[in-house]
């Protein structure tokens, strides 16, 4: 089975959460971005669309849960190099990220962790090739 991956992840302020992420050096795709949603391209089959808040409880019944209270959902991504991870976790915290634990570089993978600006939890990892 293969297709794309769409993580919709509900966000205060639209432009101020695109502005941190481009800091990251994400970059969105303007046709599938509006006042009310951007979508940011993760890979050539992953994206992370941030919505407002009133577009994204549209989706669903349920009440939508309060990032900085808890946690529903670990947005993991990986990178080709270590030196990407703390590039991105870096920028992350200069951007106004909270550090959520400490680095960790537990071999083989190198991983880095932060809060958003809206409190959602996010994993840049790197774990090498192994050798064929």
């Amino acid at each position: 089975m293969s297709g794309k991956i769409f993580v919709n992840l509900p966000v205060q302020d639209l432009q101020r959460s695109m502005g941190f992420f481009q800091s990251l050096g994400f970059r969105f795709d303007p046709q599938y971005t509006d006042e009310r949603a951007a979508c940011m391209v993760v890979s050539d089959s992953s994206f992370v669309m941030l919505l407002t808040q009133p577009f994204f409880a549209s989706f669903t019944a349920k009440d939508v849960a309060d990032a900085t209270a808890s946690t529903a959902v670990i947005v993991a991504v990986s990178q080709d190099a270590a030196e990407d991870v703390d590039r991105i976790g870096d920028a992350a915290i200069a951007a106004g990220a909270q550090r959520a634990k400490a680095a960790e570089d537990a071999s083989p993978m190198h991983t880095r962790s932060f809060y958003d600006l809206d409190g959602h939890q996010w994993e840049i990892f790197h774990i090498p090739p192994t050798p064929a």
